[in-house]
């Protein structure tokens, strides 16, 4: 088997008018990922996804990485993975080259395991079918008794675990864990974002009332660059600290780990380098007593690519599954994913285990480097879409 050629093609989902969501980035009015196909000269291809620029991926896997590929075993995936991490090292240790050889790698294992006939899972060492998957979203609302309606909805959805976005100031995010905790009782878990919003006083005030609402990790409550404040934040913190979805590649957690700045590592195989070296992290993580809970805030494909993982991890703890309707996970698949209990089953098929919808593939997909306007959440283009909101406030800057 070889692998033949390689295809990337932009995905984007458009919420319906007035549907999207407000949050520390401004108004999201749409969700963007890249589709990796790798095709081998047998029937066999492999599926994979990226969450970075499309223009720059597009440019990294097609131009650079795939005629290093073309003629190769695709089931000698991780020397392939080793070859290309080579080949960007100089440019891309960090950042969309490393996502983009992500994505290559994923579509690599999902060859791999229809090659073989078993699921991903298996291959790396399967201990669960079934794992906890969280409802991600409770993004910010005018009025911030709308999170308790949404969160029963979660509930109603099969969830029992839900993550809410906070840092927008002192008066509502005191408010808005209120009324979640209120609306989702003492035995549902409840997750904090903190979306990077807090100083290091700000953080340690906030902390103090999610232990008193028995918030189950706390993320990001500052940038990734700000390593002092996780440092200071995390001694005597008194609920784990979670961050990672801005990081990349195994030497970029290791940062994480060896400084022991976080209790739970986020790794997404959409961004941190595919399956390969998001396994690598998971068993880095297990060897120091720590903790994995994947990010996932792209598509379908990655959520199926985390839960592989995940469920081989012995210190897995969830996936995250975003729930603000976003087609790119509810639509893209011919069976879409479904949380009972607050579990959600690990594809059993060979490889991946999903099967994507064309006609909603079609319908997603952009004419290649055609990419228009608008907030995509972590990516915005066009300057008018760029309306971030402004410094957290204090109590004393309300009063």
């Amino acid at each position: 088997m070889r692998i033949v050629g390689i295809e990337v093609a932009t995905l984007r989902y458009e919420y319906p008018e007035g549907a999207g969501f407000r949050f520390a980035g401004g108004y999201c009015n749409g969700r963007l990922s890249c589709l990796i196909k790798v095709h081998t000269d047998t029937h066999i291809s492999g599926i994979g996804s990226v969450y970075s620029h499309p223009v720059l991926v597009s440019k990294i896997v097609v131009d650079h990485l795939q005629p290093m590929l073309l003629g190769e075993d695709p089931l000698e995936l991780e020397a392939l993975w080793d070859r290309c991490y080579r080949i960007i090292r100089w440019y891309g240790r960090k950042g969309v080259a490393v996502s983009a050889l992500g994505g290559i790698d994923t579509a690599l294992w999902d060859i791999r395991g229809k090659a073989l006939g078993k699921p991903i899972c298996q291959l790396l060492g399967e201990s669960r079918t079934r794992i906890p998957a969280y409802a991600s979203a409770l993004l910010w609302k005018d009025d911030p008794e709308e999170l308790g309606r949404e969160a029963e909805q979660h509930l109603a959805d099969g969830f029992r675990g839900m993550k809410m976005r906070l840092g927008r100031n002192y008066e509502y995010d005191r408010a808005a864990v209120d009324i979640v905790r209120k609306a989702i009782g003492p035995d549902n878990q409840l997750m904090i974002e903190g979306n990077a919003r807090y100083n290091l006083d700000q953080a340690r005030r906030m902390a103090a009332k999610y232990r008193e609402k028995g918030v189950y990790w706390f993320e990001e409550p500052f940038p990734p660059e700000d390593v002092d404040n996780y440092l200071a934040l995390r001694p005597n913190l008194g609920l784990p600290l979670a961050a990672g979805e801005n990081e990349f590649g195994l030497q970029g957690f290791r940062e994480l780990v060896d400084r022991q700045m976080v209790d739970i590592l986020q790794p997404d195989c959409s961004r941190s380098g595919g399956v390969t070296e998001c396994r690598r992290i998971g068993l880095m993580a297990a060897e120091h007593g720590l903790r994995v809970a994947t990010h996932g805030w792209s598509d379908a494909i990655a959520v199926a690519a985390n839960m592989h993982v995940i469920a081989s991890l012995p210190t897995g703890l969830t996936v995250e599954i975003d729930r603000t309707g976003n087609g790119l996970v509810d639509r893209l698949l011919t069976e879409p994913f479904k949380v009972v209990n607050g579990e959600i089953p690990v594809p059993q098929e060979p490889g991946l285990g999903i099967e994507l919808d064309p006609a909603a593939v079609e319908s997603f997909t952009l004419p290649e480097g055609n990419v228009p306007d608008g907030n995509y959440s972590d990516l915005v283009f066009g300057r008018g879409f760029y309306t971030p909101a402004g410094p957290y406030e204090s109590e004393a800057a309300t009063a």
